[in-house]
């Protein structure tokens, strides 16, 4: 019998802990006691505890610390320590922020929060001034102080850069909860480039599925790295967001099996959602003039680089009608948003393969394949 699989556990965001550390070290300034566990509540009402790592009192200060659980999810900043130091704040300057040591600071316009400030985004904040509150039952006059040691080193690995974050990470969350696998962080990256890119008047951006079809786009167009949103797998959650907040002209590039995905109307590319429809390619292979037994080939290939290399070999542009397809089920997802797409398709090598030009996408978008 097959082993029954565990429940993915959820884990706590990094502006749960941030809170949480907030209240234990304000405690611990006014009463000299640092609560162990610390409570907190979360937006939708739920109230986790968390131990501490850190508690130490100052001149004028008291710190604490918490240690990241993201749960089962793959988060940059599982097992990092939130560190929040609160002061005494000037008579009615409420709560105010500082980014410490591995926090960023905002650069760019067209996030929630302006350039020159920390990079602890609105429900966080808001998250650390009830908490704060919580602790005498009346908001407070503080400074709060927070940092992540070796932030700076694991925001590298993210897109806090391309987005104007500089410095280190930022303090994140909408739930207090991290989802195992949701991917909203991903996500949430990619609708903040659309708003960076909108808030500094780019009219031409392109969405990349990998880092190779990211340098050809941008080498095709020259774009600046501000025009580039690392989409990955989800066109979907790109298109969407720029339905309702449009950029005058938008590419979409990547490797010839995530484009034959999206051409076939999946706009979700991970390969949980769906394959390649080899039977597919070889219609559109057929109906760019390829003969029954090229088809026979495409149908027969055991991925879709080898069904292209089938149909280079033999002269049939598969490329171009992979990339119609695509822009059509795209247009369908922003049709009337007035904005004009653009599909690309680029070999593992960067080498353009398939393009449907920069065209509006009107609500008379082009019809699909017969089989999709």
């Amino acid at each position: 019998m097959e082993a029954r699989e565990k429940p993915l556990r959820w884990g706590w965001t990094t502006g749960t802990c941030a809170a949480a550390a907030s209240k234990a070290a304000y405690a611990g300034l006014v009463t000299g006691a640092f609560p162990d566990p610390v409570e907190v509540t979360l937006p939708r009402g739920e109230r986790p505890a968390f131990a501490l790592a850190l508690s130490q009192r100052g001149e004028g200060a008291a710190t604490a610390g918490i240690i990241k659980d993201a749960g089962d999810d793959p988060d940059v900043t599982h097992g990092a320590l939130v560190v929040a130091t609160v002061r005494h704040g000037a008579t009615g300057s409420g709560v105010t922020f500082r980014a410490g040591a591995g926090v960023g600071t905002v650069t760019r316009p067209g996030l929630a929060i302006a350039p020159g400030e920390p990079a602890i985004n609105p429900v966080p904040r808001q998250m650390i001034r009830a908490a704060i509150a919580a602790v005498t039952g009346q908001s407070a006059d503080v400074e709060v102080e927070i940092a992540i040691p070796g932030g700076e080193e694991l925001a590298a690995r993210t897109l806090n850069g391309r987005l104007g974050i500089v410095g280190g990470l930022s303090i994140l969350g909408t739930t207090g909860i991290v989802v195992p696998y949701s991917c909203a962080a991903w996500i949430h990256s990619i609708h903040r480039g659309i708003d960076v890119a909108r808030a500094i008047g780019l009219e031409h951006i392109a969405g990349a599925t990998g880092a190779s079809s990211e340098a050809a786009v941008q080498a095709l167009h020259r774009l600046p790295e501000t025009a580039l949103i690392d989409m990955g797998d989800f066109v979907g959650g790109m298109l969407k967001y720029l339905r309702n907040k449009p950029v005058a002209n938008v590419t979409i590039a990547g490797g010839v099996g995530k484009m034959t995905k999206l051409a076939q109307g999946l706009l979700d590319l991970h390969s949980r959602r769906g394959v390649v429809d080899l039977g597919g390619l070889a219609d559109l292979a057929r109906g760019a003039g390829a003969s029954a037994e090229l088809a026979q080939r495409v149908a027969s290939s055991n991925t879709a680089a080898e069904a292209f290399a089938h149909a280079a070999d033999a002269g049939i542009a598969l490329g171009d009608r992979v990339a119609q397809a695509a822009w059509a089920t795209a247009a369908r997802v922003v049709a009337g948003a007035g904005m004009a797409l653009e599909i690309l398709v680029f070999d593992r090598d960067g080498r353009l393969l398939g393009r449907a030009p920069l065209t509006p996408a009107h609500h008379q978008s082009l019809p699909r394949n017969r089989r999709w």
